[in-house]
Formats: structure tokens, C-alpha cells, sequence
């Protein structure tokens, strides 16, 4: 995906930085990771708090293949509703934000 998609889809924040990382691209607002880039993708930071609500909405966590195993990380998949509906995107958007600054405390 390229930068311009992701900060559309982001212009909710306010400027975005977007930095290359692990073969994907981290996104940031005021220096803080909010979501990922990964193979066209983009993947919301999630916590304990949010989780339930992105699992109820059909987002789906994002985990790679480690020793065997996967490996579960905090990020999910942007809900489909949200994708046509610009309040819906604000809101998963906002959400990644709270759980990034939950995470940074």
C-alpha cells in the first residue's frame, strides 16, 4: 500500500509518519506506533482493552510463524465495515491510538 493510502486512512489523527521496518512499514502519530504496514496490509495495535471489539467486529489477530509455532502480536486487521464507512474507519483509527498510548504507560 502506498504512503498516500495510508495516511487517507489516517487523516483523522492528523499527520502521520510512516516508517520502513521488518519487510512492512510502521505507522506513527506524535512518535508513537499505532499500526503496521504488512504485505499490502494494514494491521491496528490492539490490547486487552480493545481486542474484544475488533474480534467481535471480525478483525482477526495478526501472528507470524516462530520456531514451529505462531506467534500472536498486538496488531489486528481493520474491520471490513470500515473500509466503506469513514465514522467506522475514525473509530478503529482512534481505538489503535488509545490502545498505543495504553501500551506506552
Amino acid at each position: 500500500m502506498d504512503n498516500a493510502a495510508i495516511e487517507e486512512i489516517f487523516e483523522t489523527l492528523g499527520p502521520i509518519k510512516i516508517r520502513r521496518m521488518f519487510g512492512g512499514k510502521g505507522i506513527y502519530f506524535d512518535g508513537i506506533i499505532l499500526a503496521l504496514e504488512v504485505n499490502g496490509e494494514i494491521l491496528l495495535k490492539g490490547d486487552a482493552e480493545s481486542a474484544p471489539a475488533l474480534e467481535e467486529a471480525g478483525a482477526r489477530q495478526w501472528a507470524y510463524e516462530g520456531k514451529g509455532k505462531p506467534v500472536k502480536m498486538p496488531y489486528w486487521s481493520i474491520p471490513e465495515p470500515a473500509w466503506d464507512d469513514p465514522d467506522e474507519m475514525a473509530r478503529w483509527v482512534g481505538l489503535a491510538y488509545e490502545a498505543a498510548l495504553r501500551s506506552k504507560k
